[in-house]
């Protein structure tokens, strides 16, 4: 108990914002730096925040509701963090490193106004949640320039998978990269392997046809992430799916065979 009212005077002490505990503050600090490092290794995958950067705001809001008292605020904070996490992409691939410029304007803001909140003597906890939201998202940028592959993403120098992969020889993997659930809609196709894997075509089982992958929104996805999740439009008569794909540091090209009893007969259907 001694350490935690040391840490709430150290607080105090060094910020205008007297309602906030000291271990409310260890917390959301420690939230911020696992935000941090997390875009730190997106980074070195060649991805950059997206909808990830509405983190800042969550942490800035969480800071303010007791300082406001305004309870509504640690509701909007915790969904602006939950939807920087757990949003299916809340971060993008970038073709080339980001330019350090805006990081950069964004930690000398911070740094400016943190300053004249300290120096000014007055209790300004809206310009000190401002300042750390600055510097939190300038030290985020300028650590995804520092860590983005020198080279450039990985993606240059791997073959494209495109209709030609259909004809050539292929790998079916020990344990699968993909699988497949079936519902109203159709085959809902997931990656549940760790790495992303390319995407080059599907085909229902026994025709021989060629469709693009496409997401639960209709647009063409030609990389599928660990976790994310496409649909396949198959009808009542098909009994399987065939896909063409390549994992995200393997030039070979992969197929994915999955087989179903048709929907006719679907008290006696078995996944493969």
């Amino acid at each position: 108990m001694q350490d935690v009212g040391v840490l709430g005077a150290g607080w105090s002490g060094l910020s205008p914002l007297t309602e906030v505990t000291g271990v409310y503050a260890l917390v959301l600090a420690l939230i911020a730096l696992h935000w941090v490092l997390r875009v730190g290794r997106e980074a070195r995958l060649g991805y950059l925040p997206g909808v990830a950067w509405w983190a800042v705001p969550g942490v800035a809001m969480l800071l303010l509701t007791p300082t406001l008292d305004v309870p509504a605020l640690f509701g909007l904070g915790a969904a602006a963090l939950l939807l920087a996490e757990f949003w299916p992409l809340p971060y993008r691939r970038a073709s080339r490193r980001p330019s350090p410029a805006w990081p950069v304007v964004w930690v000398l803001i911070g740094g400016v106004l943190a300053l004249n909140v300290w120096q000014g003597g007055q209790a300004e906890p809206l310009a000190f949640v401002v300042a750390l939201s600055a510097l939190l998202a300038g030290l985020a940028g300028l650590l995804g320039v520092a860590l983005y592959p020198a080279g450039g993403t990985a993606a240059k120098t791997r073959p494209v998978l495109n209709f030609q992969t259909r004809w050539h020889r292929t790998v079916t993997p020990d344990w699968p990269d993909l699988s497949v659930t079936l519902s109203e809609q159709g085959a809902h196709l997931r990656n549940i392997s760790p790495r992303p894997v390319r995407l080059a075509g599907w085909s229902p089982a026994g025709i021989n046809g060629w469709f693009r992958v496409r997401g639960p929104d209709g647009q063409v996805l030609s990389e599928l992430r660990a976790g994310q999740e496409a649909l396949l439009p198959v009808g009542e008569r098909d009994s399987g799916v065939r896909v063409w794909y390549g994992p995200d540091k393997s030039s070979e090209a992969h197929l994915f065979r999955a087989d179903w009893t048709p929907v006719g007969r679907a008290d006696q259907r078995v996944l493969n």
